[in-house]
């Protein structure tokens, strides 16, 4: 079982970096410049062993000392020295931008993918599970990256140099170097397939903790009203408490690797040493002791790779499962493609036809639902909760399709019209109100940010907003924060409202649009409604039945279908289930 979960976690890991190199395809000449600059440093670093070593026979024996020759081969390491860090520097200029560039292409492409998401994917996420995706996987997967970039390619053309120095002084010793060594890639390649899962499962812990700190903060009125702190404290503990249990064994289990790696390499470090110095002791020509320095040199250059490569290994793993993490919220599926580009001109009714539909399928809601609206009529929605009116308006703004049946808006499927063509016909205000960080005046122009101060402030006055938003610090300049923090859910809504009347839609739909607003200004907007609504198809659903008595229309709503529809007097006449609704709210009515 645990061997098949390897495997997965090791097919996993090797898909997510070929899709990294595909991201790496943009930035090739970076790529290719740092292999470049990276030869020639660790060249340098190579070379510098070999003049230590020619300096040190230079300097053996009484009266053998040449300081000419020494002092000309320290020049000569110090411009290697020199050489080398300006290379240093380069490579990382280069591995700095090539890494953030791609980490800002895959942030930028997942952000972009959120927008094409389908509402469904969103209502069935944690957004705090999708901001830890786009920031903290990110983060992780640039830092791990990063590492590897520095490191990797370094380790490897070290590795490969000190072997070709090595086997040009002495073939013996280094055959004993090459056959140890591995040793030390095979504790790191053990090690590291079993801590892929370990750091997946840690990022996943983390953005379940992202999200509940969201959540917490989101609402945190609420949390406050019901005390909820304790509870709320609790569930954090206990996350906390399997993050960092997970972090502890991902951590532990990635550390033994370099103790482990440098174990093996010290055992390789003591044999050269060893066979080195026989050698010499021997009497020998083949070494002599400035070669011997020179190869133990190259011994640890050679076995110190092997220890950041290790290191590295594990921080990619990190990398790669974080990645994978992105990768998915890119890869997860986009809303159905858009019809091609099409005219609205014809646009005079909407009519919903045997239209089914079910967020669930185990779960009916809208069955064979079918009405028919004429252009400049104001349809009124009610039924108790639950009954599907909210889903109406979904399926009305194409946020979901339907199953069966189709929505015809002036006599064509909305299927067949680009959501956007479709949407900058509507004009929408719902009970949840959502405003933007920016100023008043940003917040009003959101649907039209082209709009004029002159239009701003018309729009603003039509929905009784101006007299609040003028009493504000800096008036429509004022900046409000997030979702309106500092000001309250009457006033959100206005702005809201405000918002609808700068756009002026062909269409409007009112979702509880007044519900937060006092009686006396409720009176003013359902004027300013009617007026805004002249000529316009309006849909209104709502709660309060006293708001929807000169609807043209009435539909009354049970369990996804229509039980009703007529005027609000037509309706009470019949004595049904809307006079029902409406003696429950005004029992004096009668």
């Amino acid at each position: 079982m645990k061997k098949a979960k390897n495997r997965a976690s090791l097919k996993t890991s090797v898909n997510t970096f070929f899709k990294v190199l595909r991201y790496l395809k943009r930035y090739r000449v970076h790529f290719v410049l740092s292999l470049l600059f990276t030869a020639f440093s660790v060249a340098l670093t190579l070379y510098v062993p070999i003049l230590v070593g020619k300096a040190i026979d230079l300097a053996i024996g009484k009266g053998n000392v040449d300081m000419t020759a020494i002092l000309a081969l320290l020049v000569k390491i110090a411009i290697s020295v020199a050489l080398t860090a300006i290379l240093q520097w380069l490579i990382n200029v280069l591995n700095n931008r090539m890494v953030y560039g791609m980490v800002k292409n895959v942030r930028y492409e997942a952000f972009v993918k959120i927008q094409s998401f389908p509402v469904s994917y969103i209502d069935a996420h944690r957004s705090g599970d999708i901001v830890s995706r786009l920031i903290a996987d990110s983060d992780q997967f640039s830092d791990g990256l990063l590492l590897g970039f520095t490191q990797f390619f370094n380790g490897i053309m070290t590795i490969l140099g000190t072997l070709i120095f090595m086997f040009t002084i002495s073939p013996l010793v280094t055959l004993i170097v090459v056959f140890v060594t591995p040793l030390s890639l095979f504790v790191a390649a053990f090690i590291a397939n079993r801590t892929f899962s370990m750091f997946k499962k840690q990022s996943e812990i983390r953005s379940e903790q992202t999200a509940l700190i969201d959540e917490m903060i989101g609402d945190h009125k609420t949390v406050v009203a019901f005390g909820y702190q304790n509870k709320a404290n609790e569930t954090f503990n206990e996350i906390n408490e399997r993050l960092g249990k997970i972090s502890l064994r991902a951590i532990f289990f990635s550390s033994i690797t370099n103790p482990s790696t440098r174990f093996v390499n010290s055992i390789v470090y003591t044999l050269v040493a060893f066979t080195g110095a026989m050698i010499c002791i021997s009497g020998g020509s083949a070494i002599s002791v400035g070669m011997l320095s020179s190869f133990l040199s190259y011994a640890t250059q050679y076995t110190k790779p092997f220890n950041e490569i290790s290191g590295v290994v594990t921080e990619l793993q990190n990398a790669l499962a974080c990645a994978g993490r992105v990768f998915e919220l890119i890869e997860a599926p986009s809303q159905t493609p858009d019809a091609p580009a099409t005219t609205l001109d014809g646009l005079n009714t909407v009519e919903f036809k045997n239209v089914s539909f079910s967020y669930s399928p185990d779960k009916p809601l809208i069955q064979n639902f079918s009405f028919k609206a004429e252009y400049g009529k104001h349809v009124a929605i009610v039924g108790p909760t639950g009954c599907g009116k909210t889903t109406l308006i979904n399926l009305l703004m194409r946020f979901y399709d339907v199953n069966d049946g189709a929505i015809l808006l002036g006599g064509k499927d909305v299927r067949d019209i680009p959501r956007a063509d479709l949407r900058d016909n509507y004009g929408m205000v719902l009970q949840d109100t959502w405003l933007c960080n920016g100023t008043v005046k940003e917040n009003i122009a959101f649907g039209n940010p082209d709009a004029t101060d002159e239009e701003i402030i018309s729009a603003a006055k039509a929905a009784h907003a101006h007299s609040f938003i003028k009493k504000l610090p800096m008036g429509y300049e004022t900046y409000i924060g997030e979702n309106g923090g500092i000001l309250s859910q009457g006033q959100k809504q206005l702005l809201c409202i405000a918002r609808i009347m700068l756009t002026q839609p062909k269409i409007l739909i009112l979702d509880e649009a007044t519900s937060s607003i006092d009686t006396r200004t409720e009176i003013r907007i359902q004027k300013a409604f009617k007026k805004l609504m002249a000529g316009r198809t309006a849909f209104v659903v709502a709660h309060r039945l006293s708001t929807i008595k000169e609807s043209d229309v009435i539909l009354v709503m049970k369990d996804g279908n229509i039980v009703e529809q007529g005027t609000h007097e037509g309706l009470l006449e019949e004595g049904g289930f809307y006079s029902t609704l409406y003696n429950s709210q005004f029992p004096d009515a009668n």
